[in-house]
């Protein structure tokens, strides 16, 4: 991928993907597939906890969300270098960060990792596999979706998250 100034971002396919299939099943919920603000969490419109990084989507809505999620995608790499390791690191973050939440306040979002590229995770990065079967066992994320997998996976996680809104 070319990082000079003014060269075209790379496609994020399987974001594109994920945010059709929430799309297709939301049942006309609103979502934020790109949320431009940090996920925050009120009760009766005072801030209770906002996170320290923005999630990648949050349904219905980077406040107060249901559901949150991360895609880490790594397409173009041709080397194996820090960034994997960085995304574990954001991602273990994000997951104490909810299990704080859950615990202080008994308010659960839920906290979905999705994965592609797999040149990435399976020829070079297997021990950060092994670290996201880690977050699975310690709780910190709820489901690791890897590539095709978001096909079947999503649109009943979607029907979950509507049901939790009722």
């Amino acid at each position: 991928m070319n990082k000079q100034k003014g060269a075209k971002k790379a496609p994020a396919y399987l974001t594109g993907i994920v945010n059709m299939l929430v799309e297709a099943h939301a049942a006309g919920n609103p979502c934020d597939y790109d949320p431009r603000a940090l996920t925050t969490i009120a009760s009766d419109k005072i801030p209770l906890r906002t996170f320290a990084r923005r999630m990648d989507g949050a349904f219905p809505s980077v406040i107060n969300p249901i559901a949150v999620w991360e895609l880490k995608e790594y397409y173009y790499t041709t080397t194996f270098g820090s960034r994997v390791a960085d995304g574990i690191y954001e991602s273990l973050l994000d997951g104490m960060e909810i299990e704080e939440l859950a615990v202080s306040e008994k308010i659960n979002v839920l906290h979905y990792l999705m994965i592609d590229a797999r040149y990435t995770w399976w020829d070079c990065g297997k021990p950060y596999l092994c670290r996201l079967i880690d977050m699975l066992h310690m709780g910190y994320v709820d489901e690791v979706l890897v590539g095709r997998e978001v096909l079947t996976r999503i649109p009943l996680l979607v029907k979950e998250w509507i049901k939790r809104m009722a």
